[in-house]
């Protein structure tokens, strides 16, 4: 098995970058094309990114403000079955950002090539919710 693991700050109180990482449309302001869901345990989000990309995560356990995991239900084969994990911990109106995805059937192209799409989507995630930066879907991994 193979994970990836990304710890950085993010200016921000810890409940609004929750709902950057929780609410559909934090998502898809940063990561996806298109989200529906809840941040309640065992409900299932639908995670769009484009055609051939449509896929769903459960909510395996949720803690408003602090936490957030999910587990890949439907996705790209590597995806179904990985854990995809938020821990959140404010202190002075900094908010520390844990975050990994663990489960990764092995360090292959489709691991190592989400590992850095997972940088450049977690720097979109702090740009967002410390400064207000939009960037349009396709223009996310070019920024």
């Amino acid at each position: 098995m193979a994970d990836i693991y990304h710890d950085f700050p993010i200016r921000a109180p810890a409940d609004r970058v929750f709902d950057a990482i929780s609410s559909p449309e934090g998502l898809n302001v940063w990561w996806t094309r298109s989200a529906a869901g809840q941040p309640v345990e065992d409900s299932t989000y639908e995670l769009f990114f484009g055609p051939g990309y449509d896929w769903r995560a459960q909510v395996r356990s949720c803690t408003p403000g602090s936490e957030i995991t999910w587990e890949f239900t439907s996705a790209e084969p590597e995806w179904v079955g990985s854990v995809l994990r938020f821990e959140l911990r404010e202190s002075g109106g900094v908010t520390q950002v844990r975050f990994s995805h663990t489960g990764w059937p092995n360090a292959g192209k489709h691991f190592r090539t989400s590992s850095y799409c997972w940088a450049m989507y977690l720097r979109l995630l702090r740009r967002y919710v410390e400064h207000g930066e939009i960037i349009p879907y396709d223009e996310r991994l070019d920024v």
